[in-house]
């Protein structure tokens, strides 16, 4: 009686362990469409055995039926770690591929035509003006296209900032986003160390969610994690520790008071301590911004793309010198500014302005030094009064930059100095200063006696740009055209004195329509193939359009490999309804034999028990 009963037992586990099987597999049907649900597993195992006798060669023992040992998540920790690092990669390229597609965009303002035609009317306004310097319809035309092709490009540079205020504001919203996950994720531990803590029962639902967040945070940094004994999950972004067992170390987010940009920094290993001078503090970068490559394999995460493409703030073309005014480096450039894709193309946009600009008004209005002066040669030094009344003595006339009167023309009003066409918001081209100086003085053959004799003279001293106010620099924001020449287009610099008479210039207009054949002009500092003003758009596009192909290459390649491993990685996690109704009609007929076969021992029960009861 003994073993049927047992023999009953034995059923009666079957049944159990079938109706797990059979609510674990409709648990995984009603889940099938729910995000980052992972298909659960019963893995059975068998029940005590018990000891009955000793045979002569062996031990003999009865089952006491099967159990279910433990239901599993179906992962595989190996395409987990594969999928989070591609996804990362991918994430990387593709924001960088849609930075670099945003510069096009703003470039090719009306299918390419707008920019590039600015500059190709510019151009065609000089070689006009050329013809006849004098004629207003000319001199009027000019004007227009300067201004036209100043527009134009300020629209350009506003759409780089604009799109530089919009990737800050992504940056912003991830940043939080991490901070999100990362209170998350050690809320879940917590609630997972607790449901498992007593070795009964997994949080599958919990751990599902866990996972799905550090697949999206795999997307926005690059990141390492690993499971303890306990349950719980550590998480390290950049190699420093975001998430331990109890605690999650939160990103920084510094926001500089000028531009409105944010740094993220860990503040855990920074030292803070004065929050309004951010000057005295220092702040710990999470990324490092200077070694982003394959072979590092650092290019990883959508929230450094950004970063990267946005850059540290605006840019014009002192972005391409150093603190002292020198010209950077190739190395510098390619570690640092040529990494923003938008600070390089403020720059490189900037870049052409200001030579276009400044070798339009070095004609109109050019530069030399003093010593070059007719009326200044054999002079050692001068002296002058500033603007705050000192007296200041220049020995050294090299050095001085002033009007080139020797050689400039003026407009129809004869005034000194020549009015310049593209002028500075921070200050005027020439300051009018009276010097004074000592000469020999001439016997009457023409001959230099002893005799000194004191001269004055007004010159016009060049203001010169200061690479630390932009306001005295030809870059787009402090430019505009001559307030003067707008009002009177005739002030356009176009007569000359020559033997004692007023004459056109005609050399002027000449020299203006020859700097745009000129072969010199570098994009950056590691363009080593020149090019002239008129086929700076052409290479710009090119190089930008070749940047953004490769982005956009790797990222597609990227993407690829992402969905191979997202596949394979669901045919091991996802939940198919054709394999897990097959699963359950198998679990279902478990059921079925085990209820049977429990039948079949209570009839044999009831039969013993009924022959017992009749002699």
């Amino acid at each position: 009686m003994a073993n049927s009963f047992g023999s009953l037992y034995v059923g009666a586990s079957g049944l159990q362990s079938a109706s797990h099987g059979l609510n674990t597999t409709a648990n995984n049907l009603s889940n099938i469409n729910t995000e980052g649900y992972v298909r659960e597993q019963v893995v059975y195992e068998d029940k005590n055995y018990q000891k009955i006798g000793d045979a002569a060669v062996s031990t003999q023992y009865r089952g006491l039926g099967v159990q279910v040992g433990t239901i599993v998540h179906a992962r595989d920790i190996f395409l987990d770690k594969a999928y989070r690092q591609e996804n990362g990669r991918h994430s990387f390229y593709d924001a960088s591929s849609e930075a670099v597609q945003e510069v096009i965009t703003h470039l090719q303002e009306s299918d390419g035509e707008a920019f590039k035609t600015a500059i190709e009317n510019f151009e065609e306004a000089f070689e006009e003006f050329a013809k006849n310097p004098s004629d207003t319809v000319n001199q009027n035309l000019v004007l227009q296209k300067a201004s036209l092709f100043l527009a134009r490009a300020q629209a350009v540079e506003d759409g780089f900032e604009d799109y530089q205020t919009i990737i800050n504001s992504k940056i912003k919203e991830k940043l939080n986003r991490i901070n999100e996950i990362g209170k998350s994720l050690v809320d879940l531990n917590k609630r997972i160390q607790t449901i498992e803590a007593g070795r009964v029962e997994k949080a599958m639902e919990l751990r599902d969610k866990r996972d799905l967040l550090i697949d999206e945070l795999s997307g926005l940094a690059r990141i390492s994690y690993e499971e303890q004994p306990s349950g719980v999950v550590k998480v390290e972004i950049e190699g420093v520790e975001f998430v331990d067992e109890i605690n999650c170390h939160p990103v920084g987010i510094l926001e500089n008071k000028r531009t409105g940009y944010v740094t993220p920094y860990w503040p855990q290993l920074s030292e803070i301590n004065d929050p309004e001078d951010e000057t005295k503090n220092y702040y710990y970068p999470i990324f490092d911004l200077t070694a982003v490559s394959a072979e590092k394999n650092s290019d990883i995460g959508e929230l450094k793309a950004l970063i990267m493409a946005r850059g540290t703030g605006w840019s014009n073309y002192l972005g391409y010198y150093d603190q002292n005014g020198d010209p950077i480096s190739t190395e510098v450039y390619e570690k640092g500014i040529a990494n923003s894709i938008m600070m390089n193309s403020e720059a490189e946009l900037d870049t052409l302005i200001h030579e276009v600009v400044t070798a339009i008004n070095d004609i109109f209005a050019p530069v030399t030094s003093a010593s070059n002066l007719n009326a200044l040669q054999g002079v050692g030094s001068i002296t002058y009064e500033d603007d705050e009344g000192n007296i200041v003595t220049v020995d050294d006339l090299t050095k001085l930059k002033v009007l080139d009167e020797d050689n400039c023309s003026v407009g129809s009003d004869k005034k000194m100095p020549p009015k310049e066409l593209f002028v500075r918001n921070g200050c005027d081209r020439y300051t009018a200063r009276d010097v004074t100086f000592y000469v020999n003085k001439l016997d009457e053959n023409g001959n230099p006696t002893d005799e000194v004799e004191e001269k004055n003279m007004t010159l016009y001293f060049y203001n010169e740009e200061d690479i630390t106010d932009t306001s005295m620099c030809y870059t787009l924001k402090s430019l505009t055209i001559n307030e003067n020449l707008i009002k009177q287009e005739a002030y356009l610099p176009h007569l000359k004195y020559q033997e004692n008479t007023w004459a056109v210039d005609y050399n002027l207009g000449v020299s203006l329509s020859k700097i745009w054949n000129r072969q010199d002009f570098h994009l950056n500092p590691s363009d080593t193939t020149p090019c002239g003003y008129s086929g700076f758009y052409v290479k710009w596009i090119g190089e930008i359009g070749n940047t953004g192909n490769v982005y956009k290459s790797t990222a597609q390649s990227l993407e690829g490999t992402k969905e191979e491993i997202e596949f394979s990685r669901q045919g091991v996690i996802g939940v198919s309804s054709d394999e897990e109704l097959t699963i359950m009609i198998k679990y279902q007929s478990a059921y079925n034999a085990a209820s049977r076969y429990i039948n079949v021992i209570n009839e044999m029960i009831e039969h013993v028990v009924t022959s017992l009861g009749h002699p």
